[in-house]
């Protein structure tokens, strides 16, 4: 009760000096979710557009090697990504043929990891995967800076 009345006293003294200058003080309670939500709603864009959650101007970096000889073959593509977290480990990748198929390849790993052994383990799998199919030709993409340019050699 005591905080109540030390409270009431210390909005009275800011009303008092609030009126000087012609603002009014309201409490809290009296601005209500809906007022907040109808102005909002009063001041929509015309020319809104959704947030597009695709990301094609992402930063990806890209190996393309061709053995002497295999330039007439027509590229795969391997699109790789991992994540680490406290809770899990989780790899992708992506073999995309030439005529455009898709061949996803997903893995949970059961061992600890930071994010970069997520993205090597990420990358081998589809290397493993592109090997397997007898693939000549890959262009590697991926988000790992580190991985990209370790597959490079430099």
């Amino acid at each position: 009760m005591m905080e109540s009345t030390a409270l009431n006293g210390r909005m009275a003294r800011w009303q008092i000096l609030l009126s000087e200058f012609d603002i009014v003080y309201v409490s809290q309670k009296e601005v209500k979710g809906s007022a907040i939500a109808d102005f909002l709603a009063s001041r929509a864009l015309e020319d809104y557009e959704p947030l597009n959650f695709d990301f094609p101007n992402e930063d990806l970096m890209c190996i393309a090697t061709a053995e002497e000889g295999a330039l007439e073959e027509l590229p795969w593509k391997l699109n790789f990504d991992g994540a680490s977290n406290a809770v899990d480990n989780r790899i992708g990748a992506v073999l995309v043929s030439p005529n455009g198929d898709h061949y996803p390849l997903t893995s949970k790993l059961d061992f600890d990891c930071t994010n970069n052994m997520a993205e090597y383990e990420a990358c081998i799998i589809g290397i493993r995967a592109a090997i397997e199919c007898k693939i000549r030709v890959l262009e590697v993409y991926g988000d790992s800076t580190l991985v990209i340019y370790q597959l490079k050699g430099e």
